[in-house]
């Protein structure tokens, strides 16, 4: 698995025989890099909720890939409305092979929706996502959340051993909720931090975390943004 971050929370991952895109939002002011580059070859873009600066590229790519589409049936819905008809719906608890991945749904504490033309989109469920594939590490993308309790019931169900955590605080997470959560609830070998140091309203940064893992932050990857890593 090669796993590429380019800022906020948006990751590509790369297996054999797919290549998935999550939460693209590749316009983020931290990420200078091509965006057709950055999403070339994609099969699926998944997302964890409906949040413009999640959402991101997610018509651009499907309509220049012909991906499919993995999200919410809110989510889903509202993109067949850009022209986008190939998607997989899924909600809280559910999961979907497509063959060379699985996708499963878990729960997240935030909130899911846009605004168009002034008015408030409800959409969806924020949940967490969760991709299996044969002979590589689980890996789980929190999505935006707080820190709850049942984050035991889903290590214990799915054992995932790549984390991808929200520190930036404010609208999740903030390093030491980031921290706890990885420390109490999760055993896993690698720790990948996200969406943080995109906007001044997300404090939380990168070396707080490391502070906050303490004796256990060497569990913690960094990567440069358009870079991908092996893992």
């Amino acid at each position: 698995m090669k796993l590429t971050w380019f800022g906020h929370s948006a990751f590509r991952i790369d297996l054999d025989d797919a290549v998935i895109m999550i939460d693209p939002f590749l316009a983020n002011p931290t990420f200078t890099g091509d965006h057709a580059a950055a999403y070339a070859d994609t099969t699926h873009v998944v997302l964890t909720h409906g949040h413009d600066d999640h959402t991101g590229s997610t018509v651009e790519i499907c309509k220049a890939t012909g991906a499919t589409l993995v999200a919410s049936f809110e989510v889903c819905r509202f993109v067949e409305g850009h022209g986008i008809d190939d998607y997989s719906p899924l909600n809280t608890g559910g999961r979907v092979d497509f063959g060379p991945f699985a996708v499963a749904f878990v729960q997240a504490w935030h909130s899911s929706g846009t605004v168009v033309e002034g008015q408030s989109v409800y959409l969806g469920n924020p949940n967490g996502v969760v991709i299996e594939a044969p002979g590589e590490k689980t890996l789980l993308h929190m999505g935006d959340t707080d820190i709850f309790s049942d984050m035991a019931l889903i290590n214990e169900i799915y054992a995932p051993k790549i984390g991808i955590v929200p520190i930036g605080d404010r609208f999740t997470m903030g390093p030491k909720l980031a921290a706890m959560a990885c420390r109490r609830f999760f055993a896993f070998d690698t720790i990948v931090p996200c969406h943080y140091g995109t906007f001044p309203a997300l404090h939380g940064t990168a070396e707080d975390f490391l502070s906050e893992m303490g004796d256990e932050k060497d569990r913690v990857l960094i990567p440069e943004r358009g870079v991908a890593t092996t893992l």
